[in-house]
């Protein structure tokens, strides 16, 4: 299938992907980050998944698909020709472990169904051993162990197991899918259907909370939904998406691990939240940002796992074919090593916004912010590998430099605004350098534009950001000039590529080529209401939301080459510029 092809359930600490074929070819567990017990989504159907559908149609799509009302809850319905049955799929709120759950429902006449479930650990290289106990399966492997229970008779044979089974109008059958640690005692089973009325009720909630009331409300619901989704309840901690190696260019090698907690993501992330109306999101994200940083400023990371782990190896798994056979397939990510001297401001940036939205002050907070600035003065004029964590070699991009700026903007603020104490002046006259200093060695004064680093010729969508933040306001013919710029040489199809990828442009070091990073068109949009060119900004918008699947996701990227979603999904740095667009524009 394809990547837009597939829908999103998960429970706040881990997630699945469902195609519209009724497979889940998708999930890890217990945490996003875990090995997947279902990973067809890089292989095929030998590497694990959940197949649930009509039994006499070839797996065919589902007739319509849709998430229940303002919810993570799916609906599938089939049309048969002897009548229509309905598949919901969603995962409770997490008690003690992971459950994922599955209920046929006859709507109308009777249809012949069937189910195949291939259980692999350990991204498909496991085969576990199975038993039947008390009627349910339990599979064993390692550390791993599931246990299913099913409301038909399940046969085993090809390391699978399968049934066939009938439903009637009005029949409602449950399939419960436990995870927990091989060596503790069977869980306990839940309610399937208690469940799924609980579970409904925590998303109507949650979303009630929501201030947003424009024009886009839907697209915006649908986007905080899968924010949240993608957020670690327990700690508070946001990965970029719940999926590694969808590759950002089919058949090549751009295929990187995204189940990690990106400092920058997570900040974008957390001010789309916030001006929401969700500060309870942003309490707990702080407390994550201030564990996960604790100690030398310049130990800072840009990325950590969910729960603060800081080791993240990059990995080849040989055994996976990859999607559409783009390899390697990788888990673990090496851009953990990288420089890219942006993160600072974005945090800086980041707590600076949770203040003036209202959430209490914390000393600890102001201590290690005052840390990070410290390694901002001392640093601020290296080069790094800045936002886009290119593999080519460091350079003096402008975005990080201007980023730079907001982390000493950000701290003047706070000591103006709230009253916190620091060596302001000093911090204002490094803060005025950098500005000059930008201004003068970023800025091609013959072609009126900001260029992508100091000394170069080529652009780079990241430079939309520069009145976003404050380094100039929207008016200034510099920034105008900018944005004209980019539309002219970095439009394609009538999408923003991040910058020019060519075989003699050595920047990112990579070979290939790749889609349309979708939050850069966003950014485009944004800037072009910004400027006061709101038609403009509204036409980009609709032609942006018309790209959304069928149920409401993003991809990191649109391939307009192939006419495709490419690259991991789904991916908040792609729902986080829509939440920010929609409000600009309302």
């Amino acid at each position: 299938m394809r990547i837009e092809d597939y829908a999103l359930i998960g429970d706040m600490q881990s997630a699945a992907l469902v195609g519209r074929n009724g497979s889940i070819d998708w999930l890890c567990l217990p945490k996003f980050d875990s090995p997947a017990c279902f990973a067809a989504l890089l292989g095929d159907k030998h590497h694990g998944q959940w197949w649930l559908g009509p039994a006499d149609t070839g797996r065919a799509d589902a007739t319509r698909r849709s998430y229940r009302g303002e919810s993570l809850v799916l609906e599938s319905e089939w049309d048969t020709p002897t009548g229509t049955v309905r598949v919901t799929d969603f995962m409770p709120t997490r008690h003690v472990n992971p459950d994922l759950v599955r209920i046929v429902e006859g709507v109308s006449g009777t249809v012949e169904m069937a189910t195949e479930i291939r259980i692999r650990f350990d991204y498909g290289r496991i085969v576990p051993w199975v038993r039947r106990s008390d009627g349910l399966l339990q599979a064993v492997g390692g550390p791993d162990s599931v246990w299913l229970h099913s409301p038909v008779p399940l046969h085993g044979g090809d390391y699978a197991h399968k049934a066939r089974f009938r439903v009637n109008e009005g029949d409602r059958l449950a399939f419960v899918f436990t995870w927990h640690p091989s060596h503790e005692a069977r869980p306990v089973e839940i309610d399937p259907f208690e469940q799924l009325a609980q579970t409904e009720q925590l998303w109507e909630e949650w979303l009630g909370q929501c201030t947003y009331q424009g024009p886009w409300r839907d697209a915006v619901v649908r986007s905080l939904i899968t924010l949240k989704a993608l957020t670690y309840a327990p700690t508070g901690g946001i990965v970029a998406a719940p999926t590694t190696s969808l590759p950002e260019d089919l058949g090549g090698v751009r295929n990187w691990d995204y189940r990690y907690c990106w400092l920058r993501d997570a900040t974008m992330t957390l001010e789309a939240l916030i001006g929401a109306g969700y500060l309870d999101e942003a309490r707990s994200w702080r407390a994550w940002l201030l564990r996960a940083i604790a100690g030398r400023a310049q130990d800072l990371q840009i990325m950590y796992s969910v729960t603060g782990e800081r080791r993240l190896t990059e990995l080849e798994l040989s055994w996976l074919p990859g999607y559409e056979a783009s390899r390697p397939v990788r888990i673990g990510n090496d851009a953990v090593t990288q420089l890219q001297l942006d993160v600072y401001g974005e945090v800086m940036n980041s707590l600076y916004l949770s203040r003036v939205s209202g959430m209490e002050p914390d000393d600890r907070a102001w201590t290690i912010q005052r840390e990070l600035i410290g390694y901002v003065e001392a640093h601020w004029d290296e080069p790094d590998e800045g936002l886009w964590e290119v593999r080519g070699p460091r350079r003096h991009f402008t975005h990080s430099k201007v980023m730079c700026w907001v982390a000493l903007d950000r701290a003047v603020r706070q000591v103006e605004r709230f009253g916190r104490t620091g060596p302001v002046e000093r911090w204002r006259e490094l803060r005025d350098r950098i500005h000059a200093e930008i201004c003068h060695k970023a800025f091609d004064t013959a072609r009126g534009t900001f260029t992508q680093s100091y000394g170069s010729a080529e652009l780079d969508a990241s430079l939309l950001m520069i009145p976003m933040v404050g380094f100039l306001p929207p008016e200034d013919p510099r920034v105008v000039g900018t944005i004209e710029a980019i539309q002219r040489e970095l439009m394609v199809d009538g999408f923003v590529l991040r910058y020019p990828v060519q075989e003699d442009n050595d920047v990112d070091g990579l070979p290939g080529g790749e889609g349309a990073f979708l939050a850069c068109s966003f950014w485009l949009a944004e800037a072009l209401a910004m400027i006061g060119r709101k038609e403009e900004a509204v036409e980009l918008f609709e032609r942006l939301l018309a790209l959304r699947n069928d149920v409401g996701l993003l991809a990191e990227e649109y391939d307009p080459r192939y006419g495709r979603m490419v690259g991991n999904f789904p991916q908040a740095f792609s729902h986080v510029p829509l939440i920010h667009v929609a409000r600009a524009l309302s």
